[in-house]
């Protein structure tokens, strides 16, 4: 005789054939992301895995990487075309085999040790016009203090819709709108724009509830006067998808216009100062200096305020008007005549939905 299940158990979804891509440019964190992957499906394992690595050699040669015994056997390692992580997921994709699905992971990412089950509930049984299943993403902040810029930046993660942090995607809904938009060369934007390409085709996107961590990020002072290339990309976003992208993809606006107008005071400044106007000079200087002392103090007084915070927040507060002011202005040559990409003309979209017009909302899924 079978005993009952006990009140309030869950009974184990069929697992889904999935293979996993993960673009990398091998950094140490990459180790971390497949033991733990290794640890969360050991008992549904994908169809398959491939690395990307995104910075082969000048032969075209990849390093020997981290691969965890338990998916050696499934595992590809392949070079990626060093274009960035849209490129580097496209060719992932490509090499994933016929499994429906194709979950996409970020190398600095940490599968939680449910994951597997997570991703099994999370994809059984979905209608045939759910696009993408996002997983919930969990930034560890320190406890004790309060957490620096950086640690900040990247708890937004948790927050945000359709990363590709850790996102499921249907294999037919992704070649129906051609994969990721290779035009996006950093880990910024191309993951919204895939979002919104789907809805705008008639998918749906689904919330998950396998849940992932992503640890802040590091990359040293400077890290955040790099990031502002972004706003290059938010360019591009504004060309493909219309003055509404932002709110269809929750995506906050940032500071660009503050900067914008920073920078223009500082070069007002500088111009008046070369050309003897001093009351002039005087002016937009201080406007300047009242703009650079407002940004600095909105990111020092939410951190720890330590010596070596301040004076990271003091000098990147100078750097960042205008790096963002000079990404903006050049994605606006750059992209000037960028066109939206076009669904393939092939019957593998979703059968019963009317695509979402620009400007609305999306429709999202639990």
């Amino acid at each position: 005789m079978n005993p009952r299940p006990a009140p309030g158990d869950r009974p184990r979804p069929a697992p889904p054939r999935y293979a996993v891509v993960v673009p990398t440019v091998g950094r140490p964190s990459l180790r971390t992301c497949l033991t733990a992957l290794a640890r969360a499906t050991e008992a549904a394992p994908p169809a398959r895995v491939v690395v990307v690595h995104d910075r082969p050699g000048h032969d075209g040669t990849v390093p020997d990487l981290p691969v965890p015994d338990a998916l050696r056997a499934l595992t590809t390692v392949v070079a990626g075309p060093g274009r960035g992580p849209a490129a580097a997921r496209n060719t992932g994709a490509r090499l994933a085999g016929d499994a429906p699905w194709i979950v996409f992971l970020d190398d600095d990412v940490v599968p939680s040790p449910d994951w597997g089950d997570g991703l099994a509930r999370d994809l059984a049984e979905r209608p045939g016009d759910v696009a993408a299943v996002a997983a919930r993403i969990d930034v560890p902040l320190p406890e004790g203090r309060p957490p620096t810029d950086a640690e900040r930046n990247t708890a937004a993660l948790a927050t945000a819709r359709w990363i590709t942090a850790d996102m499921a995607v249907r294999r037919a809904a992704l070649d129906r709108v051609g994969g990721f938009d290779e035009r996006f060369r950093r880990a910024f934007r191309e993951d919204a724009d895939l979002a919104l390409r789907l809805l705008d085709d008639g998918w749906r996107l689904a919330q998950g509830t396998r849940r992932t961590a992503h640890p802040p990020r590091q990359g040293g002072r400077w890290l955040p006067v790099r990031q502002q290339a972004g706003n290059g990309d938010d360019v591009l976003m504004r060309r493909l998808h219309g003055p509404g992208w932002r709110a269809r993809a929750d995506a906050p606006g940032g500071r660009l216009p503050r900067h914008r107008a920073i920078t223009a005071a500082g070069l007002a400044a500088l111009g008046c100062a070369l050309t003897g106007h001093r009351r002039a000079a005087a002016v937009c200087g201080a406007l300047w200096g009242a703009g650079t002392a407002e940004f600095t103090l909105a990111r020092v007084l939410p951190g720890p305020r330590t010596r070596t915070e301040v004076l990271d927040m003091i000098l990147t507060s100078v750097a960042i008007p205008p790096a963002a002011t000079w990404h903006w202005l050049r994605g606006l040559v750059v992209h000037r005549g960028a066109l939206p990409r076009t669904p393939a003309a092939d019957p593998a979209g979703p059968p019963t939905t009317t695509p979402t017009r620009p400007g609305t909302r999306r429709e999202v899924t639990t």
